[in-house]
């Protein structure tokens, strides 16, 4: 495995922590994003503690400008990005018919449209250089939708849409194009979910309880590996046999 430098956008969080330890450990150079400086720089710490070292970045992954600014910065720090992992999302839940124009663009653009933004800024030297690795984290609730949620399920599915087009583009580029869509993970925001809430959602997944981010970010190191050049445009569900689409 050569060494590469690796970007995952929304790396602070539950599943992107993850994400960044796991490519760390497979010997690439990893950076992040992030909006909020302070809390980014405590986590870098809490990290470099746990015997990490990432590269933080500012920059709005909703924002083609800032996106840009942020690859550039990374590839400053580190050099020219091999590995994307297009992770950052947010939620603003409610019922379609309550649902006003910010809460759906929100969700939109730092979901969905932060794909095209980052990836168009490093697709460019991917093919020149004729090896990449695009990886979408969407989600269970891109494939069976969610009440309450057709906001972050319309850009969740989209990511996938973005992945199969994308795959088919640069497959003979040495890029491969892929999705992970887990299902209920115990990150801290699941885990925040009132008990008798997420008893209710654990019965409803055969394996009897909820995933970890390390089983997520194992998804994206598999997809990642030299081994997995022939992997591309695949949607691999991570859901403990929550949903078994096909």
């Amino acid at each position: 495995m050569s060494n590469r430098i690796a970007l995952v956008t929304g790396g602070t969080g539950g599943i992107g922590t993850a994400i960044c330890r796991k490519l760390s450990q497979m010997g690439h150079r990893v950076a992040t994003n992030y909006r909020d400086e302070a809390k980014a720089k405590k986590w870098q710490q809490e990290q470099a503690a746990a015997g990490f070292q990432f590269t933080i970045v500012a920059g709005d992954v909703g924002d083609a400008d800032s996106s840009i600014t942020m690859v550039k910065a990374v590839e400053a720090a580190l050099g020219p990005v091999d590995i994307l992992i297009n992770n950052a999302g947010i939620t603003r839940d409610t019922t379609f018919h309550k649902m006003d124009a910010m809460q759906w663009q929100e969700v939109i653009n730092t979901n969905l449209t932060s794909c095209y933004n980052v990836t168009r800024a490093v697709i460019d030297g991917m093919r020149a250089r004729k090896w990449g690795r695009v990886i979408q984290i969407s989600s269970i609730n891109g494939q069976k939708g969610q009440y309450g949620q057709a906001n972050y399920a319309a850009a969740k599915a989209g990511m996938h849409g973005f992945t199969i087009s994308l795959a088919q583009e640069s497959a003979k580029l040495g890029i491969t194009v892929n999705t992970v869509s887990p299902g209920y993970v115990g990150t801290d925001m699941v885990m925040a979910v009132p008990e008798e809430v997420r008893a209710k959602i654990v019965a409803q997944i055969p394996v009897g309880r909820l995933g970890s981010p390390d089983e997520i970010a194992y998804a994206v190191g598999f997809f990642v590996a030299e081994e997995a050049a022939w992997i591309t445009g695949a949607n691999l569900s991570i859901n403990g046999g929550h949903y078994m689409g096909w």
